[in-house]
């Protein structure tokens, strides 16, 4: 175990070095002209733009600038700094400021998804073909139908402004209640995918061997359920979940932005927009590091549900 963790982290460091420049890449290459775009309309001046030109390192072109800002930004990333963005914040502020908010969102979604996904799923594999089963079914079919930007409205506007259950818009600093609903919202399709995962793998378990085995011993069905078939149908939940995790803290961006959330998807969108280079750099490599150290954690957690996995 402690050689493949041992390997694994080396491949999180190839792995976030690679990911960072081809990001690093695909926001400087196809970039216009990011000064003005930080200023919109307004005009700049000759002595504003060759400050901010020096300051960034715009003036390095072609290959070996970019690659010379690349370096530049590695080295200081080393050191625990993020970079500044373009509109002189520091992006070490901008997250910490942010991730928060966003931490308890993603948190809220996935405990939905795990309470009532998990749980539904594992009643509608017992009860398979039954009518519990089917309406779960018909109900994930129709939420993996509905995107999150159209959703998230409907639900702003129905539970938050017509019914007034929620507050339809969480504010600057947003408590628990008024992150319950986009946390409803951003964990919705997480929900439907992982009651039809557990659906499916609870199914699959109970027609194994070992359980016609458990059986023929005399014990009973809740045992067998709760010691042998879920321990071994959240063997895939447990992946899901895991990279889920990665993916409710950034793609967060429409609820976050229906629902007026400073979190790190607001933060990430207004960058992108903005052509605000170092700041989308800057949260990616965060969310990077979520997604490897997720993964790792899910990898660990295999030979904990299942001893039969063994890492050499």
């Amino acid at each position: 175990m402690f050689r493949f963790i041992l390997r694994r982290l080396l491949q999180m460091v190839l792995a976030f070095f690679g990911t960072t420049l081809i990001v690093y890449a695909l926001m400087f290459a196809g970039q216009g002209d990011p000064i003005q775009a930080l200023a919109g309309e307004r005009p700049v001046t000759a002595a504003q733009r060759a400050y901010l030109t020096q300051k960034y390192h715009l003036d390095q072109t072609g290959v070996g600038g970019f690659f010379y800002r690349y370096l530049d930004y590695v080295k200081n990333l080393l050191q625990g700094d993020l970079g500044q963005s373009l509109t002189g914040r520091q992006i070490g502020d901008i997250l910490q400021q942010a991730w928060p908010v966003t931490v308890r969102l993603a948190l809220i979604a996935l405990a939905v998804a795990i309470v009532f996904g998990v749980t539904a799923g594992v009643i509608a594999g017992i009860r398979r073909a039954g009518i519990f089963d089917n309406s779960t079914l018909v109900l994930t079919l129709l939420v993996l139908g509905i995107p999150t930007i159209v959703l998230a409205p409907l639900a702003q506007y129905f539970l938050g402004v017509k019914w007034q259950l929620f507050p339809p818009t969480a504010g600057t600093q947003p408590s628990f209640y008024a992150l319950l609903l986009p946390g409803i919202v951003l964990g919705s399709l997480s929900l439907a995918t992982a009651l039809r995962l557990t659906r499916t793998s609870v199914a699959e378990n109970l027609r194994a061997d070992y359980v016609r085995t458990a059986r023929s011993k005399g014990l009973v069905k809740r045992r067998i359920v709760s010691v042998h078939v879920l321990r071994n149908s959240l063997i895939p939940v447990v992946t899901f979940l895991g990279v889920e995790l990665g993916n409710l803290m950034s793609g967060a961006i429409i609820t976050e932005g229906v629902f007026n959330i400073p979190g790190v998807g607001f933060n990430l969108f207004r960058g992108i927009r903005t052509e605000d280079g170092p700041l989308v750099v800057g949260i990616v490599s965060v969310l990077v590091v979520v997604y490897l150290i997720s993964n790792l954690v899910v990898d660990v957690l295999y030979a904990v549900l299942d001893p039969r996995i063994r890492y050499e």
